[in-house]
C-alpha cells in the first residue's frame, strides 16, 4: 500500500519540548470564528434590547454574569478592551508581537521567562551527544524544537504542496471502540482514545537513524467558490491529506485521522486561570435554550494527578493545564520523556524505536530516568504561561466599531464569549491574578459540521458517537481565543486559520463554519461589500 488518501479535518496544537537542569545554567548566558449576522443599521450605539435579540435570553444572562458588565457595554466601544490581555498586555505590532513577556512581569521573575524561552527555541539532538543536557530526541518524532511548530510563538500552517514539510502540522489518530470495556473507559474519561495498535495516537513522520518514520504527510488543495448574496465570490480551498510510505504496515480503513496545525502561544496563562465554573455554566449540550448552540465541556484524565478534570487546551480541549499540555507535546511531538509522561512514544511492536538509545538522566527520589526533568518543565511552563497578548489596535475606529456591531448583532458571542474576570488565587500565577481579559472564547466543544469534521483513512465521516479525544468526537472543536488574531500573519506571513490550516483569511475561516454555526454563516453570506469590510476590520483589530 503506497499511499493513503484522507479527506481532511483538523489540527492540534502541539506545545513544547525542552532540556535538563544543566542546560538551564547554560541557557542563562501557537479559529474558529463564529460567523456573524449583518445589521441593518451601523450606528455605534446599540440598545440592550436590540442586541439581545441575537442570543437566547439565558445565554445573554450568562455572558453578562461572567463579564460583570451588560451586553450593551460589551458591544460598543469599551476602553478597557484595548488591553484585551489585561495588565499583562503589550503594544508591539511587529513580527515579535507574540514573543514578549507579560508586561507586569517583575524583573526578578523575567529570568525564568528567558530561560524557558531558550528551552522553547533550542533543538533537541539524538542521544548520545556531547550536549547531554538536551539529548534524547525521538526515536520517533515530528520536530526537534517547539519553535518549529509554533513559529515565532504563533500559529502553524499546512504544507503548501506535496514537497513541503509538515513541520507545523501533525496528524492525530484514533480507532473506534470495539469492546464494552473500551466504550465504558471512553464514557468515563478513563482513557483519551483507543489508539492504533501499530501507529498509536499520533503519527510521527520522522525517525532517528535506524528507526523508520511512520509515514510521510502531504496535502492537495481543491478550490471551492462561495457566492455572497450580492454576487461577490470568495474562493475557499479544501485539503485532501495524503499519508505515503507507511513504515509499519497498512492503515486500517476505520482509522480516524485528524490533521491539526499549531495554535498560537499567547495568553495561555490567562486562559488557564478562567474558573472551571465559568466554563461549565456556558455548556448547553442538550440545547435547552433552543438556540441551536450546543457547547459542551470536555472531561479528561489529568496525567499528573490521575483524576478527571475539565479540559481547556488543544483543538479538542483534551488537556487540563499547561504543565500537562507541554509534557504531552514533549512526548508525542519530540519523543521526550518526563515525570508526567515517563514512557517513550513507541508502540509495543515498534522494536527499533524501543531499542533506540535514550537521553534519560537519573532523577533520584525513586523517580524514573527522564529526558525533560522537573526543573526544565517548570521553566517551559513559566514561559508558556507568560507570553503576552498584544493590545487591540484602532478599537475606537468607526469602521471597527461598525464591524463589532455586526459581530454582536449576529450572535458571534454565542461561542466567542468576550470577557472574563479572573480571580486572585493562592498559586504562583501572580501576573494573571485578578485580570479582566477579552479572549473571545467559551473554551467549549462545538459541532462545526461535516465540512470541518475529521475523516477516516478511507475518507468517510466517522459516526458521531465515536470518541476521538476523551468526550470529543470528530465533528467537535474547542472555540479558539480570537485575541491577537489580527496580527497572526504579521508574526508569520504563512500563518493560516482553522484546525487544519485550510483558511488563508479570516473571512475564509468564517465561511467554512457549519453545524452549530450554520445559521450565522448564512447571515454572513448576506453581507454586502461594506458589511464584509466592517466585519473584517473588527476581526483584524483583535
Amino acid at each position: 500500500m503506497n499511499a493513503i488518501h484522507i479527506k481532511p479535518s483538523v489540527f492540534s496544537s502541539t506545545i513544547l519540548r525542552s532540556v535538563s537542569s544543566k542546560l538551564a545554567l547554560i541557557m542563562m548566558g501557537t479559529l474558529t470564528l463564529s460567523a456573524c449576522q449583518p445589521a441593518d443599521n451601523i450606528a455605534n450605539d446599540i440598545s440592550a434590547n436590540e442586541n439581545n435579540q441575537a442570543l437566547a435570553p439565558e445565554r445573554t444572562q450568562t455572558i453578562e454574569a461572567i463579564a460583570g458588565v451588560p451586553m450593551q457595554q460589551l458591544a460598543t466601544f469599551d476602553p478597557q478592551e484595548i488591553k484585551q490581555g489585561g495588565d499583562t498586555g503589550i503594544t508591539i505590532t511587529s513580527s515579535e508581537s507574540y514573543s514578549k513577556p507579560s508586561s507586569n512581569l517583575t524583573a526578578s521573575r523575567k529570568g525564568s521567562f528567558f530561560i524557558g524561552n531558550a528551552f522553547f527555541k533550542q533543538p533537541w539532538v539524538v542521544a548520545p551527544a556531547s550536549t547531554d543536557s538536551r539529548d534524547g530526541l525521538g526515536a520517533l518524532f515530528n520536530v526537534a524544537a517547539c519553535q518549529s511548530c509554533h513559529i515565532k510563538d504563533g500559529r502553524g500552517h499546512a504544507p503548501m504542496n506535496s514537497e513541503d514539510d509538515a513541520d507545523s502540522l501533525l496528524i492525530r489518530l484514533a480507532m473506534p471502540a470495539t469492546t464494552d470495556e473500551q466504550r465504558e473507559q471512553l464514557q468515563n474519561s478513563l482513557i483519551e482514545k483507543v489508539v492504533h495498535p501499530m501507529y498509536g495516537g499520533q503519527l510521527q513522520d520522522r525517525g532517528i537513524q535506524g528507526v523508520p518514520a511512520e509515514a510521510r504527510i502531504a496535502v492537495q488543495w481543491t478550490e471551492k467558490p462561495v457566492t455572497f448574496a450580492d454576487g461577490h465570490v470568495e474562493t475557499l480551498r479544501a485539503p485532501t491529506f495524503n499519508l505515503t510510505k507507511p513504515g509499519y504496515g497498512a492503515f486500517d480503513d476505520e482509522l480516524m485521522v485528524s490533521p491539526r496545525v499549531a495554535l498560537p502561544m499567547i495568553g495561555l496563562g490567562l486562559l488557564e486561570q478562567i474558573p472551571d465554573e465559568d466554563i461549565k455554566k456556558q455548556a448547553d449540550s442538550d440545547d435547552e435554550n433552543n438556540d441551536g448552540i450546543r457547547g459542551k465541556f470536555n472531561w479528561v484524565m489529568d496525567p499528573q494527578t490521575g483524576e478527571t478534570a475539565l479540559g481547556r487546551f488543544g483543538w479538542k480541549a483534551g488537556q487540563t493545564k499547561l504543565l500537562t499540555q507541554n509534557q504531552s507535546a514533549f512526548n508525542e511531538d519530540m519523543g521526550l520523556t518526563s515525570n508526567i509522561r515517563p514512557h517513550e512514544s513507541c508502540m509495543p511492536m515498534q522494536t527499533a524505536c524501543l531499542n533506540a538509545t535514550t537521553g534519560a538522566d537519573e532523577q533520584g527520589n525513586g523517580k524514573p530516568p527522564v529526558e525533560v526533568n522537573d526543573e526544565v518543565a517548570k521553566f517551559v511552563e513559566f514561559y508558556t504561561r507568560n507570553l503576552a497578548v498584544p493590545h487591540r489596535r484602532n478599537a475606537d475606529d468607526k469602521l471597527v466599531l461598525a464591524g463589532k456591531k455586526r459581530f454582536y448583532d449576529m450572535g458571534c458571542q454565542s461561542c466567542h464569549t468576550p470577557r472574563y474576570q479572573l480571580p486572585k488565587t493562592d498559586d504562583d500565577h501572580l501576573e494573571q491574578h485578578g485580570q479582566v481579559i477579552y479572549p473571545y472564547t467559551d473554551l467549549l466543544l462545538h459541532d462545526m459540521g461535516d465540512d470541518l469534521a475529521d475523516r477516516t483513512i478511507a475518507g468517510k465521516l466517522p459516526p458521531k458517537d465515536a470518541q476521538v479525544e476523551f468526550l470529543a468526537n470528530s465533528y467537535e472543536w474547542r472555540t479558539p481565543a480570537l485575541w491577537g488574531i489580527g496580527l497572526a500573519q504579521t508574526v508569520d506571513s504563512q500563518a493560516t486559520f482553522l484546525h487544519d490550516g485550510r483558511a488563508r483569511t479570516l473571512m475564509e475561516a468564517v465561511l467554512w463554519h457549519g453545524g452549530e454555526a450554520e445559521t450565522q454563516k448564512q447571515k454572513v453570506l448576506k453581507l454586502d461589500k461594506q458589511g464584509r469590510t466592517e466585519l473584517n476590520a473588527f476581526l483584524k483589530s483583535l
